[in-house]
């Protein structure tokens, strides 16, 4: 006799960045959809319709949501057992040594397998490094569950999810006919533009596609730091090469690169790789080394041990709430080794030692741009020395 089951989907994580988007959307589609998570503040401000990070145009699709009854909120994890489809959104993230963990994915599968039943879909939504679609089936099976396994990424820039997931192609993947079959019926309702790959094949899908735009940003970057050290202007020379030539016209500006994802998933691929993905390693050296690169570089220019330095933004990326990885507090830590003092704002994040905009400017001797706020596009910098190397102002990004 088929398994009745009470929902659609279950998102386990179904609060976070990438869950909660993807609940809504389905949830909006028709589909009955439960959300699980173990964060509680998160939950609590969710089932009130809520988002708990930015996400343009998220807020008003939840909302309407939870007012249907499409989308429910359980802190109790029976709700897995009774979905048709379970969406996992744990990845797997890089350890001290930069290698990954499948630790974590492995402990939450020993927590939570006997929560899953014969005939269900799970879709693992996360980055996970290469192979884990397939460890993942094999645990299932150990177990002696009959469940279709498949991994379909995430591939939404974070902050516009509601208009990616249903603009982008689906990339979907399953070990089984049947499992491919489902996800395609269900990746349906957010797009007709369905790709079927492998497992493996999605796996590195996802890792290569964020690992190019790490190596983009470390191309830009590495020019920048090559402009300037000879008293060049990157962005009169960016403009000159972008210009109405299509060949170029995807060079990146300079600027931090980071965030949750594209330094980890590169040095997953490396990991994969047997740690001979040397343009890789060479993008991670030179991403990473920029807030050192510009501290460095205002110590040839100023005595940085009597000046209080104030940085703009310590979020990963403008327009964002996210400090996940930010460069922002790697400048910080540098800086503090350096300098007087250091003072820092954000618009959208909120720390005890955060201090008002005005406030940073005022008591500051030199101001970093750190991320390129909207909010920032505006200041009367008072005639504070301000490092931009995102050509934010456009003034050129010389240190």
């Amino acid at each position: 006799m088929p398994q009745i089951f009470t929902y659609d989907l279950c998102t386990i994580g179904g609060c976070g960045h990438v869950g909660l988007p993807l609940s809504i959307m389905f949830a909006s589609k028709g589909k009955k959809v439960c959300i699980y998570d173990i964060n509680e503040e998160s939950m609590d401000l969710v089932s009130k319709g809520i988002m708990p990070f930015k996400e343009e145009g998220a807020e008003e699709i939840l909302k309407s949501a939870l007012k249907s009854g499409n989308l429910v909120l359980s802190k109790d994890p029976k709700v897995i057992s009774e979905s048709k489809a379970v969406v996992i959104v744990i990845g797997t993230p890089v350890d001290e040594f930069l290698n990954p963990r499948l630790s974590e994915i492995k402990k939450f599968f020993d927590h939570y397998i006997e929560y899953f039943k014969d005939g269900q879909l799970i879709i693992l939504r996360s980055t996970i490094y290469p192979g884990t679609t397939e460890h993942i089936g094999k645990w299932i099976k150990e177990a002696g569950k009959n469940i279709d396994i498949a991994f379909c990424p995430e591939r939404i820039a974070e902050g516009f999810a509601m208009i990616e997931l249903a603009k982008l192609p689906q990339i979907i993947s399953s070990f089984s006919d049947n499992g491919l079959k489902k996800a395609k019926e269900l990746f349906s309702l957010l797009t007709s533009d369905i790709i079927e790959l492998e497992p493996t094949e999605a796996e590195l899908a996802k890792l290569f596609t964020n690992v190019w735009r790490y190596i983009k940003f470390a191309v830009a970057n590495q020019f920048f730091m090559i402009a300037n050290d000879h008293g060049l202007d990157y962005y009169k020379i960016h403009k000159a090469i972008t210009h109405n030539y299509p060949r170029a016209k995807d060079l990146p500006s300079s600027g931090f690169a980071a965030g949750p994802c594209l330094f980890k998933d590169t040095m997953q691929l490396a990991s994969f790789q047997e740690n001979n993905f040397y343009l890789g390693h060479s993008a991670m050296l030179i991403n990473e080394g920029l807030p050192n690169y510009i501290v460095q570089s205002l110590k040839r220019k100023m005595n940085l041990s009597d000046k209080t330095a104030g940085i703009l933004g310590m979020a990963f990326k403008g327009g964002s709430d996210d400090k996940r990885s930010s460069l922002s507090y790697k400048l910080k830590k540098i800086l503090q080794f350096e300098c007087k003092d250091v003072l820092c704002t954000d618009p959208y994040i909120k720390e005890p030692y955060f201090l008002g905009i005005e406030e940073v400017i005022d008591n500051s001797d030199v101001l970093i741009l750190a991320t390129p706020h909207e909010e920032y596009k505006n200041l009367n910098f008072k005639n504070k020395t301000i490092i931009d190397i995102w050509n934010f102002y456009g003034k050129g990004g010389l240190i």
